[in-house]
């Protein structure tokens, strides 16, 4: 009996560690809850310009950053986006400016034919010199803002120009969050009917499709400014 007992002891031992195993190899290949990167520090794998499937020439590596040479002569034509598409998410991202500049981060942006820049369908994480961009900004310009949407609070601690900032996007189901040098500045919800009513009323109304993908790619804006980005990483909530 106790023979008996011990070897199907250890056959159920064996088929927990097998299902355990199993679940372990899902979640890693998944890739929910872990921290992925977009950019691995030395080519452009994994991005292709907007709507295009040539070579990217406008954009560069430099001393391990992702740099963009501001080609671009407004904001069409120049922006990059990742090959895959993401719903819910965190993403992170250090970056810096040149004296005037001005750039942003983009998601849920969707390629397409009737489309001609991401920011037709994708939110924008602004960022710009707050300090000495040469024309007057509005408070929804500024860096850090839901480009044209959400304003960012008092604690919003910006770098001067030149210096590496650190920024956060969480967006999950719609609860949305911007971070900026380790302050959470911007909360919104979207979709919701003060959302709604932004968009209709703002600079948005012409652009029928703002906003509302579920899912997409995320963009990195050439906005004819040069701009810097590293450590670029996801992580899939």
């Amino acid at each position: 009996m106790k023979k008996y007992l011990l070897k199907t002891t250890g056959i159920l031992l064996a088929l927990v560690a097998c299902v355990s195993f199993t679940v372990s190899t899902h979640k890693t290949n998944n890739g929910k809850g872990e921290w992925v990167s977009l950019f691995d520090g030395k080519s452009l794998n994994g991005w292709h310009g907007f709507n295009k499937t040539g070579t990217v020439t406008n954009w560069a590596i430099e001393d391990g950053a992702l740099v963009c040479l501001g080609a671009a002569a407004d904001a069409h034509g120049g922006d990059i986006v990742t090959n895959a598409a993401y719903d819910n998410f965190e993403l992170k991202w250090e970056w810096k400016i040149t004296k005037e500049g001005n750039s942003g981060v983009m998601y849920h942006v969707v390629e397409g034919e009737k489309y001609k820049a991401p920011y037709e369908t994708g939110p924008e994480y602004q960022m710009i010199d707050d300090i000495d961009f040469p024309q007057k900004l509005e408070e929804w310009q500024k860096t850090g803002a839901d480009y044209a949407m959400n304003l960012t609070n008092e604690k919003k601690k910006l770098k001067p120009v030149g210096e590496w900032n650190t920024s956060k996007i969480i967006f999950n189901k719609g609860h949305v969050e911007h971070w900026l040098n380790g302050e959470k500045v911007v909360e919104f919800k979207a979709w919701d009917a003060k959302w709604l009513k932004e968009k209709q009323e703002g600079k948005w109304k012409d652009y029928p499709d703002y906003g509302l993908a579920k899912k997409g790619l995320i963009a990195l804006q050439d906005h004819g400014h040069k701009a810097y980005f590293k450590n670029i990483m996801i992580k899939v909530l």
